[in-house]
């Protein structure tokens, strides 16, 4: 019995003490950025959602924070590809970005393939993938079995086509959901951030970083991530300089 009195009293502390996101939407509303991002930063806690985090990166905009403002953007849309408002947000905080690093590294097939490959998320490719494989199914058994000269050739390309489709969404479900899970992805959230050629502090200075500036991190070696740019600058920067995404 007071095992069931305490539970309750848990319960009942919990929700007396729970945060809302109505809120942190008043809070925000009303003008009270940090408290409204101290709000939505406590909600995420409870478990992530696109919303929270887009909610969040306006906040921190408001606030002149735009390395936070970015990297929440960019959770917003690692978690859902085709959230347009957070697109049209991101591109206006990029444009307070000290650092504008070009990609010179990969040609125009490579930047547009992954552009095609980030509109959607692993899952969304993976039914695109079955469906396609069902379709391909249909029109090889139509091929199979019609009559017509016509009908055949009409089914015999669709099969290919569906089948080329189902193939190359299953390999950007594959990709996506790899990029998803490894995060190497991040945002520098210092003012300034100094490049080494090595893993220490007596490393000799390669570039200087801005806040809001996107990298992958390649590897990791105790407080250390080396780091390359869009441009195929790299380096060695320390941890707590950047933030993954």
């Amino acid at each position: 019995m007071k095992r069931i009195v305490l539970c309750l009293l848990c319960y009942c502390w919990l929700s007396a003490n729970a945060v809302t996101i109505e809120e942190a939407n008043l809070a925000y509303q009303n003008g009270e950025y940090v408290n409204a991002s101290a709000l939505y930063e406590q909600l995420l806690e409870m478990g992530e959602a696109p919303e929270l985090h887009y909610n969040l990166g306006n906040a921190y905009f408001k606030q002149n924070e735009i390395g936070k403002s970015i990297l929440n953007y960019e959770r917003a849309l690692r978690l859902r590809p085709f959230y347009e408002d957070a697109k049209y947000n991101l591109s206006i905080a990029r444009e307070r970005i000290v650092d504008n690093v070009e990609d010179t590294q990969n040609s125009f097939l490579i930047v547009w393939t992954n552009s095609l490959i980030n509109l959607l998320n692993s899952n969304a490719w993976a039914y695109i993938s079955i469906a396609c494989l069902v379709v391909s199914a249909v029109c090889f058994l139509l091929f199979a079995f019609s009559q017509g000269l016509t009908g055949r050739k009409i089914a015999f390309h669709f099969t290919w086509i569906a089948l080329f489709v189902c193939i190359a969404s299953g390999v950007f479900s594959g990709i996506t959901y790899h990029r998803y899970n490894e995060r190497a992805a991040a945002i520098v959230m210092q003012g300034v951030a100094t490049v080494k050629s090595a893993p220490d502090r007596s490393g000799t200075d390669l570039f200087i970083l801005h806040e809001g500036t996107k990298v992958m991190i390649k590897d990791t070696l105790g407080e250390w991530n080396e780091i390359v740019l869009p441009n195929g600058n790299r380096g060695w920067i320390e941890v707590k300089m950047v933030e993954r995404i």
